[in-house]
């Protein structure tokens, strides 16, 4: 088993132990640097980064294979990857850059293939002049989407 299995295998067994949270990312430097980026359903907090962190470091013997091992939250400005994370922000603001546009839009839903934003925009009328607010509501598969990136509004 290398060493890149035996910490995928660890990291998986600490995850099951916590349902809620789930792996974003996991790399492993050629100086076995690991970093874990984690999520979770309902956010990830500092006891769930020692948690995950110790089922790895217990695991792993450093007369073996030295290593370091970095555990962490996916951040705020962190762009979303999985289908899982967006389905966790329906209800909050992104910004979503396609091949063609950016869009800031409030997340109305997110399926196994793409997610569903609205937004308001004020636009030239089509008849007259000014403006009006138009309401624009918009479906873009998964595939299309280059980043999107949660947006935090204070109030």
């Amino acid at each position: 088993m290398t060493f890149k299995e035996k910490v995928t295998n660890l990291l998986e067994e600490g995850l099951q132990e916590k349902p809620s949270l789930f792996l974003v990312d996991l790399s492993i430097s050629e100086s076995y640097k690991i970093t874990v980026t984690l999520d979770g359903d309902t956010g990830v907090n500092l006891q769930d980064c020692i948690d995950v962190s110790r089922v790895i470091e217990t695991n792993l013997d450093r007369e073996e294979q030295d290593y370091s091992l970095e555990v962490a939250s996916a951040g705020v400005s962190t762009p979303l990857k999985l289908v899982r994370q967006y389905k966790k922000n329906v209800g909050r603001t992104l910004k979503v850059k396609t091949a063609t546009e950016t869009i800031e839009a409030k997340l109305e839903a997110a399926t196994d293939d793409s997610i569903t934003l609205s937004w308001t925009a004020r636009e030239p009328k089509k008849i007259g002049k000014g403006k009006e607010t138009v309401e624009h509501k918009r479906e873009i598969p998964y595939s299309d989407i280059k980043e999107a990136i949660v947006i935090i509004i204070f109030n």
